[in-house]
């Protein structure tokens, strides 16, 4: 499973890739509106997770590399949301980005390619996205690739204690047909070029 970028690819998860996850996941400046992880949690649990995830439905969060270099940039994708709340059942989108490489449009770059995967390859009629309300740089990214926010659908994640300060969040959402809009009207060359060599998804029991 490759998705390929101008600058990135995203991939299936691979054992080299253990350590630089792990890493990242003990930077603070990364973690800060997300809950934390022991460093055996990211180093196994986690990426475990994402591969049985592709396993069973042909897509995860997978890795991102640099294309000149193969160095290890963050994990961008899709997920099927693992918790009941009013806008389930829902694929979400997400990134985690280390922080040598914030500032370069990285998660935009990845994100866009995994709403074309989403979109034109799974043919799902909506992925949605969510975070802490003050977490402004993944607000923006959101907006960025043409995701909606009605404050209604703000909720209080299940699976975090109450009181908090995370588990307020804001809901973004993008619609197949919002996404095919924004791409036909875009300017040329505006788009982002991707070659998808996907997985075929598992079906069955």
């Amino acid at each position: 499973m490759e998705l390929h970028s101008r600058r990135l690819i995203l991939r299936t998860w691979e054992d080299r890739h253990r350590a630089a996850f792990a890493d990242m996941s003990a930077d603070p400046a990364v973690m800060e509106y997300m809950l934390p992880m022991t460093r055996q949690a990211a180093y196994t649990t986690w990426i475990d997770t994402q591969r049985a995830h592709q396993h069973e439905h042909g897509f995860c969060f997978w890795a991102v590399e640099d294309r000149t270099d193969g160095t290890f940039v963050g994990t961008v994708g899709l997920h099927r949301v693992g918790y009941d709340a009013p806008f389930t059942p829902a694929v979400e989108i997400g990134w985690r980005v280390a922080h040598p490489f914030w500032g370069r449009g990285y998660a935009p770059e990845a994100a866009a390619l995994c709403l074309r995967f989403g979109f034109e390859t799974l043919q799902l009629p909506e992925i949605v996205a969510n975070t802490a309300p003050d977490n402004q740089r993944s607000r923006h990214v959101m907006e960025k690739l043409g995701m909606m926010r009605d404050p209604q659908d703000d909720f209080y994640h299940p699976r975090i204690a109450l009181g908090h300060p995370l588990r307020r969040q804001v809901l973004y959402r993008l619609t197949r047909e919002r996404w095919t809009t924004r791409n036909m009207t875009a300017p040329e060359g505006t788009q982002q070029e991707a070659a998808i060599q996907p997985t075929r998804p598992k079906t069955g029991t």
